[in-house]
């Protein structure tokens, strides 16, 4: 189910408004990035898609019962266990038997290059395999919204090709999926776009 906004806006308080009269439907299977200056509220939007801050005006339409995945800018996991261990761990939370779920782990840990150290310990992997393994992980989790914030911010160029190499692997036709991002190849990567600098403007008049 698409996720729609109506005539949102966002303030703190009685801070300037961040954005406003905001209409935009996010769609299943489509990859969005979501732009705009600093300072502009794509981490605040990401928090009101996640149900975290309720929008100081306007709605949001989104199924009560759908799940929402945030994959942070610094990647965390658990330093001793295995790259195939972070990714089967959503399964077996949905009750998948563990052979199962290890072999959906390694049957998406290889989607999204990283088959090659599945076995390795977190605390191992590099920048780039860190976090293409959060967006693995994510996507085993089955969310209706995955929102993703600053995927590269703390990469260097050539590691943050690796990690925009997988955007595309992240649509799924029952998942919408936002990432906010101020890397022009991130945004290339992404199949649609959102630019908040629109909104921001109107928030001025």
């Amino acid at each position: 189910m698409p996720v729609e906004l109506t005539a949102l806006g966002h303030r703190f308080g009685t801070e300037p408004w961040l954005f406003r009269a905001m209409d935009f439907t996010f769609h299943e299977g489509t990859v969005y990035a979501l732009i705009g200056p600093s300072g502009s509220g794509k981490s605040t939007l990401l928090g009101i898609l996640a149900g975290w801050i309720a929008p100081a005006e306007g709605v949001i339409a989104i199924p009560h019962d759908r799940t929402a995945t945030w994959v942070f800018q610094n990647p965390h996991g658990v330093p001793g266990r295995s790259a195939v261990d972070h990714v089967a761990l959503p399964r077996l939370a949905r009750g998948a038997a563990p052979d199962d779920a290890d072999e959906e782990a390694r049957h998406l840990l290889e989607r999204f290059g990283l088959g090659h150290v599945a076995g390795r310990e977190f605390r191992a992997l590099s920048g780039g395999e860190a976090q293409r393994l959060m967006l693995a992980r994510a996507i085993a989790s089955e969310p209706a919204v995955l929102l993703i914030d600053e995927p590269t911010a703390q990469l260097d160029p050539t590691t943050g090709d690796t990690v925009n190499a997988v955007i595309g692997e992240l649509a799924r036709d029952d998942t919408v999926v936002v990432v906010a991002t101020h890397d022009t190849r991130t945004r290339d990567a992404c199949s649609a776009v959102l630019d908040l600098g629109r909104f921001a403007r109107r928030a001025e008049g």
